[in-house]
């Protein structure tokens, strides 16, 4: 009977390093797809505020102002 809850502790030891193995990687998928979005964001908002500057009075005017068809 020992022999055999050994054996049993073995094989569920191995499958949690299975399995920790595999969520490890799928944490380091994600961890690398998040870089490369928070990197795009930032590159889009220097974006952003670059054409902002470009053109001031294209983006966010007055917001007073009223529209022509009133």
């Amino acid at each position: 009977m020992d022999e055999e809850r050994l054996v049993d502790i073995e094989m569920r030891l191995a499958f949690q390093e299975d399995t920790i193995e595999r969520l490890n990687d799928v944490i380091c998928r994600q961890q690398e797809l998040l870089d490369r979005l928070v990197a795009r964001y930032e590159l889009l908002g220097s974006r952003v505020k670059d054409l902002a500057d470009r053109f001031p009075d294209d983006m966010g005017g007055d917001d007073d102002e009223r529209p022509p068809h009133y």
